[in-house]
């Protein structure tokens, strides 16, 4: 059902692309706005994964690196992989303050997962476990190239709607000039609350499957209190820059409050701390230091 939804909502937005053709340049304008999209989508195929590890000046890291902390952090992620039964992926790890991962990358054979060094500083090893988790769930579900489709289409409906705001759209559609200024307006505004609701959706999943992959849904809600924290805490100045990357996070990098919004990329952290520990079977989150690892029996993991 996520899946069919998903889709019904890239298909309104590939829609809502092309109307936006139509109310520029008619019916050449409307074939026009669909080769563009799917040259954009190429493009993006291909390129978005090196593109956002190098704007955010990401370091490819191993095993073998000079920091303990990254280390372990390369090795639980191996680990982890193996328990979500997908290839291993790129790992990365990011010189900044903000707690904060993402995963990238346009399927599970050529995906990539970076973590921020201040999320390495502030989680013990079973909550960065549970993150780098919710990471593979986005790379096993294929969320990377969804969102990164999402993000191309949603920002050249809003290029076209500018270039139309600016130099004048078909006047002799059918809703004439009236109806060509409104959807030059209310395009964008649309395209924007499609991108967040697939990206909304799709934490939610990445969580669920995260806490099956880790086997602690506890263990990733005290890790997005403690990350949702520090985000609201420290600025990243990278996204910032490129707030259009702000959704591939595990929490919002940006400095808006977050609550499920019309325009939130991402969920209430609250509410996913809830659904986690209604997996969990309720309560407070409380790590036992002492508990048992989640890769027990036929799993592999870091700790055993």
């Amino acid at each position: 059902m996520n899946t069919l939804r998903t889709g019904m909502l890239l298909a309104a937005l590939t829609a809502l692309f092309m109307g936006v053709g139509f109310m520029i340049g008619g019916t050449g304008g409307m074939a026009l706005a669909f080769l563009f999209a799917a040259g954009t989508n190429a493009w993006a195929y291909w390129n978005s994964d090196k593109m956002v590890l190098k704007m955010y000046r990401a370091e490819e890291v191993d095993e073998n690196h000079a920091s303990g902390a990254v280390r372990r952090y390369a090795k639980m992620t191996k680990d982890l992989a193996v328990n979500a039964q997908i290839p291993e992926p790129k790992i990365y790890i990011i010189d900044n303050a903000q707690p904060n991962a993402f995963a990238t990358g346009r399927n599970p054979e050529n995906a990539a997962v970076a973590a921020t060094t201040g999320l390495l500083r502030i989680l013990d090893d079973k909550e960065l476990a549970g993150v780098m988790a919710h990471e593979l769930a986005h790379v096993k579900n294929r969320d990377t190239l969804t969102m990164t489709i999402t993000a191309t289409i949603a920002g050249a409906i809003t290029m076209l709607a500018n270039f139309a705001l600016f130099f004048g759209g078909n006047r002799n559609n059918a809703g004439g000039i009236i109806g060509a200024i409104a959807i030059m307006i209310l395009a964008p505004m649309a395209a924007a609350l499609v991108q967040m609701a697939i990206s909304r959706g799709r934490e939610y999943e990445a969580d669920r499957m995260g806490a099956e992959i880790c086997g602690h849904p506890e263990w990733l809600a005290s890790a997005l209190a403690k990350i949702s924290q520090g985000a609201a805490q420290i600025p990243n100045e990278t996204a910032e820059r490129h707030p259009e990357t702000g959704q591939l996070m595990i929490i919002n990098p940006l400095s808006g409050k977050g609550r499920d919004n019309l325009f939130s990329t991402h969920p209430a952290t609250q509410n996913r701390i809830d659904r986690l520990m209604d997996m969990h079977g309720g309560g407070r989150v409380r790590l036992d230091p002492d508990g048992p690892s989640p890769f027990e029996g036929a799993r592999k993991g870091p700790w055993g």
